[in-house]
């Protein structure tokens, strides 16, 4: 029987409202009142910085404003209470997005004459409507671009208006961070802007150049699989080729194109990595990172693959994508909030909270990627592994009254995740050595629903008090990334073992089911070895699923069995070089300096000089060939 390979993590990076992901940062700012001080005044510099609020010296001391050489205690006294107020879910910026309090809108109006029996106006000429209504009268004005115009009536009138809008809050990245600004952005819409900044977090954090990556294996043995579910849809993107007409604008050669899903995937393969290997763009709805992460799974085991990139971003943060959603009834409004919680003033930093008394979720923006290898090449290369991907299950719901109400599917992945961990590491490591990071989304049919799938499978596996974590409390919905945001959070818990307590909420719901979980309402730690934390997410129309992470130490004693105490002695003795490398962006990235990966036309690939026998194909610029010798799969058959 052929070993499956292991696919591990080996770098894990992004964006999303809590700041940077790789390094826990992001993850350091959800818990940071249980920090130490030191860890405190850190995770608050460093946001600080990505902030544009504080600067640095080459001496290593700090800048706010005119006040200079101070130190980085000195930054987060000064500047602790406005980095937490900006970050995490808060009242939609103004600035940055559009103004919640007046929203522009338009009305439609018909316009007839008064008394006077005619409306008379002057306009350009330019601006004249094709064809134009019969009972115009039009009389150029001698000298200028203008005309005179009379007319019995106006139709379809758009007068400029302005309303309050429902929804005031949204997961957003946090204040003055501006991805864009960081590469040579081109118009690119926000959420291809997140995608290239963090899928270049995630490359840069392996400590490894991807040059060496690349090197060491074929040209088709790389992979890219990254999506989201609402494409583009700022005016760069989409929202632009379906608004131009109506605003009187003109569409941009790039609207449709860059408004596809698929550019996600496209741009990490075209401007940052050069790879002509496998790749797509894979959509379950808010569960879409799992689906992603499934293919990337399937594609190590089976040996196609040995690494793959894996990821999504969504930048929703848009009235239209908003509207859509409240007109569902899906978001928490400030009216429902009022009305629910007996208040006057709303406090927006705390719209979103799963498991408790809650009128709906929270809307994000997020961009999370990891890059996988398979456990030989890891070894290999001496990559820090920051966990491993057991499995993935994904099940739809069967028939549906409601598209998108939840159903049966979720128990199925669920189920199946504990009883593949059980498969691996037995009943106890499930029963004392795991967390569940749920998808709470903060609506009252996920409260229960969701609940009571974790209960019931509790039960069927003798879990008796299994620790969940709902950090949508602090992150909101990111929708397509949204299992990414818990997949690199649960690799901050392996790491520090403190798992984040609903802190948006005073109570639990009394409608839930937790006889066997443990929800908590503060941060926790986890006592005793953290091995296995399962992902569970759901999506829109009966996408869900449910992801077994087996933990760095259990990692490192699966890989230990399989190749022995002196080959990863030899590891461990390579690792501590890409650390020390990986610590070095981490350093610069905290510091301002991204990175970014972005290479616009650069080596690109000369087809004629492609090589091609019988036997192999070799592509200029790349150390390896693809292999054209291939095996028949079916020899029983043919």
């Amino acid at each position: 029987m052929s070993k499956s390979k292991l696919p591990v993590i080996v770098g894990f990076g992004g964006y999303n409202a809590a700041g940077r992901v790789s390094f826990h940062h992001a993850y350091r700012r959800i818990i940071l009142d249980s920090l130490d001080s030191d860890a405190q005044s850190s995770t608050v510099a460093n946001l600080a910085i990505l902030m544009g609020l504080a600067q640095t010296s080459e001496d290593g001391s700090f800048s706010v404003g005119d006040d200079t050489n101070l130190a980085q205690s000195q930054v987060a006294e000064r500047l602790q209470q406005y980095v937490e107020e900006n970050s995490l879910i808060r009242k939609i910026d103004a600035e940055a997005y559009f103004d919640v309090d007046q929203l522009y809108w338009q009305k439609s109006a018909n316009v007839e004459a008064g008394e006077g029996g005619v409306i008379a106006f002057e306009m350009r000429s330019r601006d004249l409507p094709e064809p134009l209504p019969e009972d115009w009268q039009v009389t150029e004005i001698q000298g200028s671009n203008r005309v005179s115009v009379t007319a019995q009536s106006l139709q379809g009138v758009k007068l400029p208006s302005y309303r309050d809008f429902p929804v005031k809050s949204a997961g957003q990245l946090p204040k003055g961070f501006n991805p864009g600004a960081h590469y040579n952005s081109r118009f690119h819409p926000r959420a291809l802007q997140m995608a290239v900044v963090g899928a270049s977090d995630a490359i840069r954090s392996m400590g490894i150049e991807w040059s060496s990556v690349a090197a060491r294996v074929a040209p088709d043995e790389i992979g890219v699989y990254s999506s989201n579910i609402m494409a583009q849809m700022d005016e760069y993107g989409a929202g632009g080729l379906l608004q131009s007409r109506l605003t009187g604008g003109r569409v941009s050669t790039k609207n449709l194109i860059l408004g596809l899903n698929s550019m996600t995937t496209d741009f990490i393969n075209a401007y940052m990595i050069g790879s002509v290997g496998g790749s797509g763009s894979i959509t379950g709805a808010c569960a879409s990172f799992l689906y992603n992460l499934d293919t990337a799974v399937e594609e190590i085991r089976s040996g196609r693959k040995r690494v793959v990139i894996v990821g999504g971003c969504e930048a929703p943060i848009t009235s239209e994508i908003i509207d859509g959603y409240s007109t569902m009834g899906a978001l928490a409004t400030e009216d429902n909030q009022k009305k629910m919680y007996g208040v006057d003033e709303v406090d927006h930093r705390r719209s979103s909270r799963p498991f408790s008394e809650n009128c709906g979720f929270t809307i994000a923006e997020s961009s999370q990627y990891v890059v996988l290898m398979d456990d030989a090449l890891a070894l290999e290369m001496g990559a820090d592994i920051h966990a491993s991907v057991g499995d993935v299950f994904l099940n739809a719901d069967g028939y549906k009254k409601s598209i998108s109400a939840p159903g049966a599917g979720n128990y199925i992945t669920l189920a199946k995740a504990v009883a593949s961990a059980r498969a691996m590491f037995g009943d106890d490591a499930v029963k004392h050595n795991s967390i569940l990071l749920a998808h709470g989304s903060s609506t009252p049919k996920n409260r229960t629903s969701e609940s009571e799938i974790f209960d019931r499978v509790a039960k069927a596996f003798g879990i008796e008090q299994w620790p969940v974590i709902a950090l949508k409390a602090f992150l909101g919905h990111s929708l397509a990334p949204a299992s990414g945001d818990q997949v690199t959070c649960a690799l901050g818990m392996f790491k520090e073992k403190i798992l984040p307590g609903i802190k948006t909420s005073d109570r639990l719901a009394d409608d839930i089911y937790d006889e066997r979980l443990q929800l908590s309402l503060t941060d926790t730690s986890f006592e005793g070895d953290l091995d296995i934390a399962f992902i569970n997410s759901k999506g829109f129309g009966g996408a869900n699923g449910s992801a077994v992470l087996i933990s760095p130490q259990k990692t490192e004693q699966m890989l230990e069995k399989r190749y022995g105490a002196a080959a990863m002695e030899k590891y461990r003795s390579q690792r501590e070089i890409v650390r020390q490398q990986a610590a070095a962006y981490d350093e610069k990235a905290s510091l301002g300096d991204l990175q970014v990966i972005y290479q616009f036309g650069e080596g690109m690939i000369d087809e004629d000089a492609i090589e091609i026998t019988d036997k192999a194909l070799k592509l200029p610029g790349f150390e390896q060939v693809v292999n054209l010798q291939l095996s028949n799969r079916y020899e029983d058959m043919c």
